[in-house]
């Protein structure tokens, strides 16, 4: 029996579609771009609530996103394929340098409810007391207090950029009541916005979010189509430990074969056959040390 592919082209029809007065609009003033924004972020908000979406897959592939954006900031080389190499690829006791750092502080901001703790183990190099304090640094609606908290981090550490984006984050996520902290600023903000200040800043953030959450809806609604096919096609997955194997694959932006619950040579044979039904991607291009994803 053949699965067919697929046909991604029909992708955002599973999902809400936002408005084309959204991201069509030109406006140049703070109060416009701020009522697109948080038009933006009302749908979102709908597309976040949401069943049929893998909410932490698509947290994880954020997750990515906002890393190699960090780590393009700071002037490094590595990119999403080098990025999945530092961690997938990283042997007990090796470090994982300073762009595997910064992946590894995202990840853990965004598998686990955002709360101080969860932040406190994402950027160890704060103490739990300037978190609380930087975090409370914001006042008024979401948006003015992810960006008062952006600002207030960067003044007083201005070398913190990464710590900076990770808090500025949890305050939107808090303010808007989400469980989990969606990375949306860093991927959207250019590396000259973490200079601004003020309203200069606020503008730049309400921009980074309208961008933001266009791609987020539509990773969203790739990624629902595509997990609705790998759950149709894992009732013909005869291999032990399969039905646990799909679910990291609905969980992670990447897999590596070696850390499925089955023996070497059969997860090999497992991630070549979710390949040849369309299921999963691999997603090196490389004979050795694959990955793999939805």
């Amino acid at each position: 029996m053949t699965f067919a592919r697929p046909d991604h082209i029909s992708d955002l029809d599973t999902l809400p579609r936002m408005p084309a007065w959204v991201t069509s609009a030109r406006s140049e003033t703070l109060e416009d771009v701020a009522f697109s924004s948080g038009a933006a972020l009302n749908h979102l908000h709908l597309v976040l609530g949401r069943e049929d979406v893998p909410h932490a897959l698509m947290r994880d592939r954020l997750a990515l996103r906002a890393a190699e954006a960090c780590v393009t900031f700071s002037g490094r080389p590595e990119r999403a394929r080098e990025l999945r190499d530092l961690l997938h690829l990283l042997r007990p006791g090796d470090l994982p340098g300073p762009a595997g750092e910064i992946y590894l502080s995202w990840r853990r901001t965004t598998e686990r409810p955002v709360s101080v703790s969860v932040l406190c183990r994402a950027v160890p190099t704060l103490e739990q007391s300037q978190i609380a304090r930087w975090l409370n640094a914001g006042q008024g609606a979401p948006v003015s207090r992810a960006a008062m908290v952006l600002e207030t981090v960067l003044n007083e550490a201005p070398q913190a950029e990464v710590s900076a984006l990770i808090l500025a984050e949890a305050s939107l996520a808090q303010s808007l009541e989400w469980k989990h902290l969606i990375p949306l600023l860093a991927p959207g903000l250019r590396r000259a916005d973490l200079r601004k200040q003020g309203d200069d800043l606020r503008l730049a953030c309400h921009r980074a979010l309208i961008a933001s959450a266009v791609e987020t809806i539509r990773l969203a609604a790739d990624l629902a189509r595509r997990a609705e096919h790998v759950k149709a096609v894992a009732p013909n997955l005869r291999a032990k430990g399969a039905g646990e194997a799909v679910e990291m694959f609905l969980a992670r932006d990447a897999v590596a074969a070696a850390a499925l619950p089955l023996p070497s040579r059969a997860a090999r044979r497992l991630c070549d056959r979710l390949v040849e039904l369309g299921a999963v991607r691999e997603l090196t291009g490389r004979d050795t040390f694959r990955l793999y994803g939805v």
